[in-house]
């Protein structure tokens, strides 16, 4: 599965072709300062809850998970317990006393200190308790927090109303060679936050383009914050993933220095989740783990605040139309419907930079409807001679290769005026092929009419 989670950022000459390939309750609606709202660049955290209620918990629910740690560790001592449910001690301390109280469990030690130090162990009836729990569901780990806050926090960080400029968005792309005029048209785009269809020939730099734009907004758009679980109707659904999602920062626990912050949320860039031909239907819903008894939150869903791409669309393994027509209202309205397996369905937001790239023609995929839905359609195609021109020139800095005019003369005399059009990835290709040639005859590489002939004859040849 050809899932990426965070991007790449390669600056040097080496990557100066377009061409480049690297290897992933309804919602309120939204408010005008939320659709043109200024980048969060200092989005506060969700604050610590100081009560079961603003945890949006109840006591059971906190009961539930302490028994559960108790049972697979043996014993805790309560800091532990509050540790690992990511709730401050009150909270987690409370969910003990009603434990005691029931006589699912005892203290053993650490009264003189107080209830913070004390252990606790499961009574007999504590441990039968506890299969019973495990029976329902067997999710252990950082306490859920509850959609509607999710919602709430869904919308604060959008990708909407990020900020975006000609002089910033360059310097994401620096190392690239595009035509003129592309920048102009990717920055509303990105500014708009809405979904972006590129479509043009193959091996043109649609999908690094797509990457470097999510680049972009991990780099300017401020860290967001992504729950490790929340709570649906009695249902526990995990969202934070380590492979998807990087913690802003890698040498520490993102909230560490932040006292007053909810520490069931982590703090995470912007998620950028790239997916190609294995995309399904079934991806884009809850996964119910039977055996365990929770969901897995579906890959659109994790890359809330950040970048859903969908590489060489029309070539997934489920039909364009089905697709489509699975998100054309989540498109329109910025919100999905996700469906229990009691039947029952939640509404979650749907609130990412959605980007279909293609290198078959757009109206052999989809209709004029959907067409609608995507705001930004931007061709990506074949490079101009100058452009081509200019990427062989960097790739040859890059490669070591003295470059020359005669061989773009040569190319486009011997094969693009008459048999193809250029593509962008060729210069990369062709000098790759022509270091090999070189190095194994022991010459210098070069970009010689001969050994470009034969580099050319093996890139171009039809099979």
């Amino acid at each position: 599965m050809t899932i990426n989670s965070q991007l790449d950022s390669p600056r040097s000459a080496a990557a100066s072709f377009a061409g480049e390939r690297t290897t992933g309750a309804a919602p309120p609606e939204h408010s005008e300062e939320t659709e043109f709202g200024a980048a969060q660049s200092s989005l506060p955290a969700p604050r610590r809850p100081e009560s079961l209620a603003e945890s949006g918990l109840t006591v059971a629910q906190v009961a539930d998970l302490c028994i559960k740690l108790l049972y697979l560790n043996g014993g805790l001592c309560g800091h532990d317990v509050a540790a690992e449910l990511k709730l401050p001690f009150s909270l987690a301390g409370e969910a003990l006393r009603f434990l005691k109280e029931q006589r699912c469990v005892e203290v053993v030690s650490g009264a003189v200190v107080g209830p913070i130090s004390q252990r606790f162990l499961l009574t007999e009836l504590g441990r039968v308790r506890a299969r019973d729990v495990f029976e329902q569901c067997r999710y252990v780990g950082p306490a859920p927090v509850p959609l509607s806050a999710y919602i709430e926090q869904c919308r604060l960080q959008t990708v909407i109303g990020v900020d975006c400029s000609l002089t910033t968005l360059r310097r994401s792309f620096e190392g690239l060679v595009l035509r003129d005029g592309l920048l102009e048209e990717l920055g509303p785009a990105v500014c708009s936050g809405r979904s972006i269809f590129l479509h043009g020939p193959p091996g043109n730099g649609k999908t690094i383009i797509a990457k470097r734009l999510a680049d972009y907004l991990t780099t300017h758009g401020g860290e967001i914050y992504v729950p490790y679980a929340v709570c649906a109707d009695e249902s526990i659904i995990t969202l934070f993933d380590p492979s998807l999602h990087r913690p802003g920062d890698a040498d520490a626990d993102p909230n560490s220095a932040e006292p007053e912050a909810d520490r069931r949320w982590r703090r995470i860039r912007r998620p950028v989740i790239v997916t190609a031909g294995e995309l399904t239907l079934e991806m884009l819903d809850l996964r119910f783990h039977a055996a365990s008894g929770y969901y897995s939150a579906p890959l659109h869903i994790k890359a809330n605040g950040g970048v859903f791409l969908i590489d060489d669309f029309g070539r997934q393994l489920v039909r364009p139309e089905e697709l489509l027509n699975r998100w054309i209202l989540p498109l329109e309205e910025r919100i999905d419907y996700l469906t229990l397996t009691t039947g029952k369905k939640i509404a979650v937001p749907f609130e990412q930079l959605i980007v279909f790239s293609t290198n078959l023609e757009p109206r052999t995929l989809v209709d004029d409807a959907f067409l609608r839905r995507i705001r930004h359609k931007i061709s990506v195609d074949a490079p101009s001679r100058e452009v081509f021109s200019r990427i062989l020139e960097g790739c040859c800095r890059a490669g070591g290769a003295e470059f020359t005019s005669d061989a773009v003369d040569y190319l486009f005399s011997q094969h693009y005026n008459c048999q193809r059009l250029p593509r962008a990835s060729d210069p990369r290709d062709l000098l790759e092929i022509a270091a090999s040639i070189c190095r194994f005859r022991g010459q210098t590489v070069s970009l010689s009419e001969p050994v470009l002939a034969e580099a050319a004859r093996r890139l171009f040849c039809e099979v």
